[in-house]
């Protein structure tokens, strides 16, 4: 029998909307420009935690507007033009994909009645925290949030995760599972012994793997 799983952490972008990657390279594809360097203009490597704007912007130490210059500036270099405002133009209005989601959201609210512990661990941006909050009830489901932007840490660096974990000094690693839809964030949680599912576009098949663990028990 496995550990008793006591808490149970989520991403938001990816999981309780839809990637905004798949915007990214939807954007390249409008422009003629290689999606792959698109993603990679705007936000950098999402396997290492470094000095790109976007995650500068995502630890707080810049605001919107400066990494919207910067990128746009390092697009220029490679006579290019990606202006991520015009990006989030683009996805504006489509609610993020959130109404897709809604099995997800009625899942957490049904194991936050059964007693877990539960939280939300983003890399976000501080102008989008009332956006993003308002998508789903967010202080109905969640314990707590740990957002990269008021933290100054991003996944995937190990310290954001140590940070969550001061909100549950009761739980050892072992009984913590965390739903993420970047692969390089489940890696990092699971070096730290926590278990993990990566999220695909499948919501439900998101719940049956949380259910089949929780199963285990």
């Amino acid at each position: 029998m496995s550990e008793k799983i006591e808490a149970i952490l989520f991403d938001f972008g990816g999981v309780f909307t839809d990637s905004p990657f798949h915007a990214v390279m939807a954007f390249g594809d409008e422009l003629g420009i290689d999606a792959g360097e698109v993603t990679r203009l705007v936000f950098g490597s999402y396997e290492h935690d470094g000095d790109h704007p976007w995650h500068r912007l995502e630890r707080g130490e810049i605001s919107l507007e400066n990494a919207r210059d910067e990128i746009l500036n390092l697009s220029l270099e490679r006579k290019l033009r990606v202006d991520i405002y015009e990006l989030f133009a683009k996805m504006a209005g489509n609610n993020a994909g959130a109404d897709s989601k809604r099995p997800l959201v009625d899942k957490v609210r049904s194991i936050k009645g059964e007693g877990y512990k539960t939280g939300i661990i983003t890399n976000n941006v501080m102008e989008f925290g009332e956006g993003w909050r308002g998508l789903i009830p967010v202080d109905e489901l969640f314990d707590f949030v740990v957002d990269s932007s008021s933290v100054g840490v991003r996944k995937p660096d190990p310290r954001i995760f140590q940070i969550a974990l001061e909100h549950l000094p009761d739980v050892a690693p072992e009984h913590i599972v965390f739903l993420d839809d970047y692969q390089a964030n489940v890696d990092v949680a699971r070096g730290l012994g926590w278990r993990g599912i990566t999220v695909g576009t499948d919501v439900l098949a998101t719940i049956s793997q949380l259910d089949e663990l929780l199963s285990q028990q």
